[in-house]
């Protein structure tokens, strides 16, 4: 029996239909830079810098998020140059408090960076520790655009499925005591089975989340889907593509992924 393939999606949202006019969506992308570390194996974050300005966000976003964004070792420094990419974008860097990022020096929550566009109220902010050997976060952003509310949690999972299972057990715990939004999950979370695994099930996260399976590691042929937009409404993310360019396959080990979101989707 063949496997899956890795792009297409064996669960809710695969086939969702057109967007209907008058509907209510979001754009969003998600990028693991891999702390600036190229094909060539240099570390260039204005490399990193130029690619996100030129192909990733070639159309506008609502929200960015970045995966290995800042240093691996503490102070967890940053990498890049987020004033730069503000004033090319207009994106606004979503963590201006220290008490939503790691350390000082640092630009977000161990490596996990969000950026949102200026329509785009910040309501509300969290992180969440996440347990492991290499520690891992995420950052959680209740945002309001227009009449439109939602949550948006951005993510670094680990390699293993039973730390990927907990670490989604405790972001389904930090769920359950807020407030009742479409709740969109996004980031590297190293999960390569299409159909998601443990860590992705409803079990751990206390709800259905779902999307559209892409392959998007590694850069240069991509056969893994590790990278993931989800959301807990049925048939919400849509418009699903695999970002590529010269410049991608050469500035990191993964490709940026790139989704809608339909807000008026039921839950």
């Amino acid at each position: 029996m063949k496997p899956p393939r890795a792009d297409r999606d064996i669960r809710d949202g695969a086939n969702a239909s057109p967007t209907p006019p008058n509907t209510r969506d979001f754009a969003c992308a998600t990028w693991n830079v891999h702390r600036g570390r190229g094909r060539d194996g240099r570390v260039d974050p204005e490399r990193i810098a130029r690619v996100l300005i030129g192909d990733v966000l070639a159309e506008p976003l609502d929200v960015l998020a970045l995966q290995e964004a800042d240093a691996e070792c503490p102070p967890h420094a940053g990498i890049l140059d987020i004033g730069a990419i503000e004033a090319a974008t207009g994106l606004r860097h979503a963590h201006p408090e220290r008490a939503l990022r790691w350390g000082d020096e640092s630009h977000g929550f161990l490596g996990s960076i969000l950026f949102v566009a200026p329509h785009v109220k910040v309501e509300a902010a969290a992180i969440i520790d996440l347990p492991g050997h290499c520690h891992r976060g995420a950052v959680v952003l209740e945002l309001a655009a227009g009449e439109a509310r939602l949550r948006v949690i951005g993510t670094h999972l680990s390699l293993g499925q039973p730390l990927r299972a907990v670490q989604m057990r405790v972001i389904g715990q930090h769920l359950r005591r807020g407030p009742a939004l479409p709740t969109v999950i996004l980031g590297d979370l190293n999960e390569w089975r299409p159909w998601g695994g443990m860590a992705l099930s409803k079990a751990m996260l206390g709800r259905a989340f779902s999307g559209p399976v892409r392959a998007t590691f590694p850069a240069t042929r991509p056969i893994l889907p590790l990278d993931r937009i989800l959301c807990d409404r049925k048939g919400a993310v849509h418009h699903v593509a695999v970002l590529d360019s010269p410049g991608i396959r050469e500035a990191s080990d993964h490709r940026p992924l790139r989704a809608r979101i339909r807000l008026d989707a039921p839950s």
